[in-house]
C-alpha cells in the first residue's frame, strides 16, 4: 500500500511536492469504503483512489514520470555499465541554481504490516545519497545511509542495528557510483532488501506515454475460461452488448527483417508469424453479430486494454497509477472505474489507483470522492509546479467541487488569453 511519494528538482516539480494517500483523521465519510486500515497509529487508514487535475502543462504528467523514473532507477541501476550515466534525467533548468542540483525521491509504502521509507538523490552522474528506514515498531530502524562525501571522492555507508542482514561490506564494495545500493544487495542475493525492491518490481504499475496500455495481456486473460468470464462481465457492466469475446490463434506469414549484429549482413524474406484474432461476440433483442477488434469503438477497445491490468491488479492488491485516465472513456465508465477500487466486495488486496484527469464532471459525481481524495498541480509564473490538496482549502461538506474549480477558487486552471490573441475586448 503507498502512503506517501515525494519529489524534488523534477522537471518542473522544483520545489518538494508531497502527494500523500493517508486519510484525513477529520473525515469519517466514506471511510468504509474509500479507505482501508492499516493497523498504524501513524497512518490508520489509506486512501483507495486519488484524482490529480490541472491545466495543460501544469506538471501532472511529471508527477506520474517521476514516480516512473524513480521505479525505473531502482529496477535498472545495477545493470548500468561503469561510467554510464542518466541520461534522461531532467533537473528543473529554468534557473542556474536547481539545474545542477541533484534530483530527490522519497517513498514510504506499507507491505505486510510493515511501514518503509526509501529514498535516494542523484545527479545525471552519479547517486549522491541513499536512504533506507523501516519500521517494525512506531520508532524507525535506519538500516543503512549512505552519501557521497566530495572531499574523498567516495560513497560513505553507515549501517545502524541488526535489521539488514547478509554481506553488507561485499554488497557495499560491488555498488559503483551510478547504481543503487538497494539494487546491489538483491542483484547479490539480500533477502532482507527484495521485499523492497519487489514492491517496485511487482506492486507498482505505471501507465502513461511512455509506458503505454497494450492488449496483450488482456489477450492471454481471455484465453482461459474463468478469466475470461471476468473480462466479459466487466464490459458487460459498461452497458455493452457484448455477450463473449473470442480469441482464435492463427499462423500467419509476415515480412521480417533481421540483422545479424556479429557479421552486419542484413535478412530479409517471408516467415510464420503467430497471431492473434480477437472476435466480439454481441447480442441485442433484434439479433446478434461478431464483430474484430477494429470494428469495435475506440472506447470499447481502450476498456479491453484496460480490463486486463484492473482486474489483476484488484485481485494482486498493486498500485495502478495512469496519466489521463479518461481518454476515450466515457465519464460514466471512468466512474465505474473507480468504483471498483471502493468496492470491498472486488478490491480484496487493497489496491489503490492514482490517476490524472481533465473530466471535472467526476467532480460531481456523488459518492465519487471523499474531499482529502482530490489534488491540484498548477504552474507558477516561473514554471515551477505545485502540488496540492483540496483539503488545503477547507471545503465544506457537500460543496460543488466541479463548479469552484472552474471558477479557480482552488487554481490549478489554464488562464485563458484567446481576447488578447485577437485584439478583442475583455
Amino acid at each position: 500500500m503507498l502512503v506517501e511519494f515525494r519529489v524534488r528538482n523534477f522537471r518542473s516539480l522544483r520545489d518538494d511536492q508531497v502527494l500523500s494517500l493517508v486519510a484525513s483523521s477529520s473525515d469519517k465519510t466514506l471511510l468504509d469504503t474509500h479507505t482501508m486500515a492499516t493497523g498504524l497509529k501513524a497512518a490508520p487508514h489509506l486512501l483507495k483512489s486519488v484524482v490529480v487535475y490541472g491545466a495543460n502543462a501544469s506538471g501532472k504528467s511529471n508527477l506520474i514520470k517521476a514516480l516512473q523514473y524513480m521505479q525505473g532507477v531502482v529496477l535498472q541501476s545495477a545493470a548500468l555499465q561503469p561510467g554510464q550515466t542518466f541520461d534522461r534525467l531532467q533537473p528543473f533548468k529554468l534557473d542556474t541554481v536547481n539545474a545542477s542540483q541533484p534530483t530527490e525521491f522519497e517513498i514510504t509504502f506499507i507491505l505486510d504490516g510493515v511501514r518503509y521509507q526509501y529514498s535516494f538523490a542523484m545527479s545525471s552522474q552519479r547517486i549522491v545519497s541513499e536512504r533506507l528506514l523501516v519500521y517494525k515498531a512506531f520508532k524507525p530502524q535506519r538500516w543503512y545511509e549512505r552519501h557521497y562525501d566530495e572531499a574523498s571522492g567516495k560513497d560513505v555507508y553507515e549501517f545502524v542495528g541488526t535489521g539488514l542482514k547478509g554481506a553488507k561490506t561485499t554488497w557495499e564494495n560491488a555498488t559503483r557510483p551510478n547504481a543503487l545500493f538497494l539494487s546491489t544487495a538483491v542483484q547479490l542475493n539480500s533477502e532482507s532488501l527484495r521485499p523492497v525492491f519487489d514492491w517496485f518490481a511487482n506492486q507498482l504499475v505505471i501507465f502513461n506515454e511512455q509506458s503505454q496500455l497494450t492488449p496483450e495481456f488482456s489477450v492471454q486473460m481471455l484465453k482461459q475460461a474463468e478469466q475470461r468470464k471476468a473480462i466479459c462481465d466487466f464490459l458487460r457492466a459498461a452497458d455493452l452488448s457484448i455477450t463473449d469475446i473470442e480469441v482464435e490463434t492463427k499462423q500467419a506469414m509476415v515480412h521480417r527483417i533481421r540483422f545479424d549484429l556479429t557479421t552486419g549482413k542484413r535478412e530479409e524474406g517471408p516467415a510464420e508469424h503467430q497471431i492473434d484474432e480477437i472476435k466480439f461476440h454481441h447480442a441485442t433483442e433484434n439479433g446478434e453479430a461478431v464483430f474484430e477488434l477494429a470494428d469495435e469503438s475506440a472506447g470499447t477497445r481502450n476498456l479491453l486494454i484496460l480490463a486486463g491490468p484492473v482486474l489483476d491488479i484488484l485481485r494482486q492488491g498493486r498500485v495502478l497509477v495512469v496519466d489521463e485516465l479518461d481518454t476515450s472513456l466515457h465519464t460514466l465508465l471512468v466512474q465505474e472505474l473507480v468504483h471498483l477500487f471502493h468496492r470491498p466486495e472486488v478490491n480484496t488486496g487493497g489496491a489503490q489507483l492514482i490517476f490524472t484527469t481533465h473530466d471535472t464532471t467526476l467532480l460531481n459525481a456523488y459518492g465519487l470522492f471523499r474531499r482529502d481524495q482530490i489534488w491540484f498541480v498548477e504552474k507558477e509564473q516561473d514554471q515551477s509546479s505545485e502540488l496540492f490538496a483540496l483539503l488545503e482549502f477547507s471545503p465544506r461538506k457537500g460543496e460543488a467541487i466541479e463548479r469552484g474549480y472552474l471558477q479557480g477558487r482552488y487554481g490549478a486552471v489554464p488562464l485563458l488569453r484567446m481576447d488578447d490573441l485577437f485584439g478583442l475586448p475583455h
